[in-house]
């Protein structure tokens, strides 16, 4: 097992555009599954990730 490490002073780089990721942008998505949203790099706007989705509501 690899242990976590947690560190403060080294930030991610982007998969995309190989940038620095100083802060992550997102957007919400909604729908008639749920509330979703999609995070992305602000410096090429690249997908970075979709959250699972939440408050599904269905009208039994």
């Amino acid at each position: 097992m690899l242990p976590f490490v947690k560190k403060e002073d080294v930030l991610p780089v982007c998969p995309h555009c190989k940038k620095e990721i100083n802060s992550v942008w997102f957007r919400e998505l909604k729908g008639d599954l749920g509330k979703r949203c999609l995070y992305f790099c602000p410096h090429c706007r690249a997908c970075l990730g979709v959250s699972h989705r939440k408050g599904l509501t269905f009208g039994w």
